[in-house]
């Protein structure tokens, strides 16, 4: 078992290239009274702008447009209150690690939950997303108690990536509205595809990562032989 402060963090992103640099350079130029804590609160102020503009798209979807700001607001303060706290190195650990994830499932909730109320997305396709993401979530927390290991991204895939495919969506959501179809098993639009697609990439590779993780722990931590010392 690890301490926060010994994990590896392995970020290996699509837009990588483009994001670490951003970050570094948003801060370098924060305002010293821009704090971590701040900017976690950014974030979740991000998630419930989402939530409220996903829910006003019933009125209006122009507020589709105000959904994707609160992504970008999400992000700001989500992906830079680390990196300012590594950047000033004032790392705070165990809090750090504790508030950061714990405020991440909630605000993922509020984000899904949100896309699920509008008139865009079957709340049954994204509850189905929010399962998948949020047992992903717990992978990635297990794995880092176990071997120290926070991977955050797979297949080129993070958080920063969802949240553009999403922005994207909302983008088509607006300018062609909605179209509804119907299956035996109920009645869906044509942006239940791309979600249920997600979710179903998050509980694949949450399925794939747990085994191929069990098989290799189970060749490292062998049971004790009958008579061994205790």
């Amino acid at each position: 078992m690890t301490a926060p402060q010994d994990h590896k963090r392995v970020n290996d992103i699509l837009l990588g290239p483009i994001e670490r640099p951003a970050l570094q350079w948003l801060a370098a130029h924060s305002p010293a009274w821009m704090t971590p804590d701040k900017l976690t609160a950014i974030g979740t102020a991000g998630a419930f702008l989402i939530f409220f503009s996903y829910l006003a798209t019933r009125i209006h979807p122009g507020f589709l447009w105000l959904a994707s700001l609160g992504f970008l607001i999400n992000w700001y303060g989500d992906s830079l209150d680390g990196t300012l706290a590594r950047y000033r190195k004032i790392q705070r650990p165990k809090y750090g690690f504790f508030i950061d994830h714990t405020v991440d499932a909630f605000n993922e909730a509020l984000v899904v939950l949100g896309l699920g109320l509008s008139i865009y997305v079957t709340f049954n396709v994204a509850a189905l997303a929010l399962i998948g993401y949020l047992m992903l979530s717990v992978y990635v927390y297990v794995r880092t108690f176990v071997d120290g290991v926070f991977q955050i991204s797979y297949g080129k895939l993070g958080p920063t990536e969802v949240r553009v495919i999403i922005v994207a969506l909302n983008t088509a959501m607006f300018f062609f509205g909605v179209h509804r179809f119907r299956l035996p098993f109920g009645q869906f639009t044509i942006y239940d595809i791309p979600i249920a697609l997600l979710a179903l990439i998050f509980l694949a590779v949450f399925l794939t990562s747990s085994w191929t993780k069990a098989r290799e722990l189970a060749a490292i931590d062998r049971p004790p032989q009958p008579g061994s010392a205790p």
